[in-house]
């Protein structure tokens, strides 16, 4: 929902079928969007996320996931977050 309706609507094909294929080879989704629209709100609550962030790290966190890469910069709320690794790619 964030980036793939995007690419489309500007008509950055590549760009939409990168991200097709990429979600394509995707192995675990999160599937509980009630507990995770929950978590988020609590995390939001905790940390001072934006609601989208928020819910990025709600889902990894209902999926296991050991880290939560972003384009984020470090100086974002969502690096306050304790209960995963949040990583940067401008690291």
């Amino acid at each position: 929902m964030e980036v793939t309706p995007k690419a489309i609507y500007n008509k950055q094909t590549e760009e939409a079928q990168f991200y097709e294929e990429f979600f394509s080879d995707v192995t675990y989704w999160a599937n509980d969007l009630a507990h995770i629209v929950q978590e988020a709100y609590q995390i939001a609550s905790q940390y001072g996320l934006a609601a989208m962030d928020a819910l990025h790290v709600a889902a990894a966190l209902s999926v296991g996931a050991e880290e939560l890469v972003t384009t984020e910069k470090k100086t974002k709320p969502m690096h306050r977050v304790t209960s995963i690794n949040v990583v940067s790619i401008f690291d």
